[in-house]
């Protein structure tokens, strides 16, 4: 017989590799196959295995449950534990809205005095880029493993998903600096045109997996947040770069 369980907690293919490990020592399980895109485990068992066991059998940072199944009245009712965890996914993500709401502030404040559209929008997405790049340096190992889940040209180019940081950062110095501005705006659409195909293509399949925007210090998920970040970059850019031509 065999079962699906979710998994949550995996974020590499190390993680992957980690799970069916222990999961396959369980007695009674014959196969382990974990899909680390839908965060799911699919275990093949020769007798019933209690699903505690398969808990206990994993290391305390993967959290291991039954697959729900859904019925036609599920869309009629909304649980509380369901309500718990869009609590939980807005806890989540305040570090990322406490960053953009300091990042929106600094940009207002350098120019209250002499207001400027155009030197506000250039002036976030600098900081954007400066401040979004110091968490991903910060786990420069751990960072491409977790962009490539998502970013398409990531998981065709791994040199392109290790130097992605750095990208960020010349971006991000080329904007504060008013130096070339025309092609970071181009380089921008680009870069985060690709990203949030992958990250709309993510939301659509409803797959839980972690965001990157803020390297992996931060366990950060998945969520429309990610895309409407990556909207506001892209709209600024192309609003720029009009009013440039």
């Amino acid at each position: 017989m065999t079962y699906t369980y979710k998994i949550k907690g995996m974020t590499c293919g190390g993680c992957k590799a980690e799970v069916e490990k222990y999961l396959g020592k369980v007695d009674k399980v014959t196969k382990v196959i974990v899909n680390l895109e839908k965060a799911e485990a699919e275990v093949t068992m020769s007798g019933h295995i209690a699903t505690e066991i398969l808990k206990k059998a994993l290391p305390e940072k993967y959290l291991l449950s039954e697959k729900e199944i859904k019925n036609v009245f599920d869309s009629l009712k909304k649980s509380s534990f369901e309500m718990e965890q869009e609590k939980s996914k807005l806890k989540q993500l305040k570090p990322l809205l406490i960053i953009i709401f300091y990042i929106a502030t600094a940009s207002v404040l350098l120019h209250y005095k002499n207001w400027s559209w155009g030197a506000f929008m250039l002036d976030f997405m600098g900081l954007f880029y400066i401040v979004f790049s110091f968490f991903k340096i910060l786990d420069l190992k751990g960072f491409p493993e977790s962009f490539k889940m998502y970013d398409p040209l990531a998981k065709r180019v791994n040199v392109y998903a290790k130097i992605y940081p750095f990208i960020e950062v010349i971006l991000g110095l080329m904007f504060l600096m008013r130096f070339e501005i025309e092609i970071a705006l181009i380089i921008t659409i680009i870069v985060l045109g690709i990203t949030t195909i992958g990250v709309t293509k993510t939301l659509l399949d409803k797959k839980s997996i972690r965001c990157a925007c803020l390297g992996t210090a931060l366990q950060l998920p998945m969520t429309e947040a990610t895309f409407i970040e990556n909207a506001i970059m892209i709209v600024m850019a192309l609003l720029m770069l009009l009013h440039a031509f």
